[in-house]
């Protein structure tokens, strides 16, 4: 089992214009059911077995049991009610009930032992590849409901939370200028009070996250974990190894800092990093993509990258340009040569922006020292009208 960090635990109930009540442990169950009613409620993975006579006795009208296992009476009383039930699926190699944001650990659980291929993530991906090849109704509905499931989770987590998304090339190597320059950069915003939220994979993102985990530490924290990771520094051709060096460093400085990675299992032959303390994890990419961007709310930073990222570049541009309510986001390119001349996106972008209120949220800079700057003065000021930095 890969040593890091619990979950943190965050309030389950939202207010009932807001979404269904939860309730995803034995203690929030027990209380709900001392009130007489457990109507509307979403209750998730828990063993009600000794909890037959609460069900019997209690209103259960219009209630969803995911993934609760019940004696017989208790499950044909509820079901008469008119609730429904998800019952537990032997044999997955996840939860598709999942209550909570994964922690590396409940992904990369037996990684020491047996290396990555039998690890839960590369189990879950190659199911998967299986049912979603086979075309099967019932599989496509458990990852819909997973999916469903890890976007409460993120939302709670969230919640409150200034979110400044860092998007780049997956195929930035450790070691390399690019990669010190992201991890420098998620350093630098998560001490400045943010929270960084990454798409979770390897390269730039892993950096990210990196850099959000030993921001707690000394400088000399993020340096020599940059060292040792460079021993390792492409998932190619031996994932196990990437992933064993990045436990390492885990390992040598334990309580790092928090940050946010959002990965998928459509691209699942490229890893998820283990620097992010909280993984929403999907089987839909476009869930992923989206809902990064748009819980960005302090912003989003486009580190040089290749087609996904010019895609996340005008996915968060569409975002900003049909906004119904408030502010566009600041968006902000790092490395003018990349977005002008390599892959040009940044000359559509600006004429896209202009005479729109997201010209005033747009910059380009030409390194990652400069990122932080311009998303503090996007944020504060917003009134460069031609979106020029």
């Amino acid at each position: 089992m890969v040593d890091v960090q619990p979950h943190a635990e965050h309030p389950a109930h939202l207010g009932p214009c807001q979404r269904r009540q939860e309730i995803g442990s034995l203690a929030e169950f027990d209380q709900a059911a001392a009130s007489g009613s457990l109507a509307g409620y979403r209750l998730r993975s828990l063993d009600l077995t000794t909890r037959t006579f609460a069900l019997l006795a209690t209103d259960t009208t219009d209630s969803v049991f995911l993934g609760c296992e019940m004696e017989p009476d208790a499950a044909a009383k509820v079901r008469a009610s008119g609730a429904l039930i998800f019952p537990p699926v032997p044999g997955l190699p996840f939860d598709p009930y999942h209550r909570t944001l994964y922690a590396p650990g409940d992904l990369f659980s037996g990684l020491l032992e047996a290396g990555y291929d039998a690890t839960p993530d590369a189990r879950t991906y190659r199911w998967f590849q299986e049912t979603k090849a086979a075309g099967e109704v019932v599989a496509s509905m458990l990852r819909s409901i997973h999916d469903d499931a890890i976007s409460d989770a993120l939302d709670d987590h969230l919640a409150g939370a200034r979110v400044v998304g860092i998007l780049g090339g997956h195929a930035v190597a450790r070691g390399s200028d690019a990669y010190v320059g992201a991890a420098r950069l998620g350093r630098r915003l998560s001490r400045d009070g943010l929270t960084v939220a990454t798409g979770g994979g390897p390269g730039a993102m892993e950096a990210a996250n990196l850099g959000a985990y030993t921001a707690p530490h000394d400088d000399a924290a993020l340096d020599e974990a940059l060292e040792l990771l460079s021993k390792t520094p492409h998932f190619r051709p031996s994932v196990t190894d990437w992933a064993r060096t990045a436990v390492e460093v885990l390992r040598s400085r334990p309580n790092g800092g928090p940050s946010v990675a959002m990965p998928t299992w459509f691209y699942g032959h490229e890893p998820p990093n283990a620097f992010a303390t909280h993984i929403a994890k999907y089987f839909v990419n476009a869930l992923r993509e989206e809902g990064l961007l748009a819980r960005a709310n302090a912003g989003v930073v486009f580190l040089p990258g290749a087609a996904g990222t010019v895609q996340e570049v005008f996915d968060a541009a569409t975002l900003n340009y049909y906004r119904p309510h408030g502010e566009p986001t600041p968006m902000v390119l790092v490395n003018r040569r990349h977005w002008t001349e390599a892959l040009p996106a940044w000359p559509l972008l600006r004429t896209l922006a202009t005479g729109h209120p997201m010209a005033a949220k747009i910059a380009l800079v030409d390194s990652v020292d400069d990122a932080p700057a311009a998303l503090a003065r996007l944020a504060a000021e917003g009134k460069d009208a031609d979106g020029r930095s």
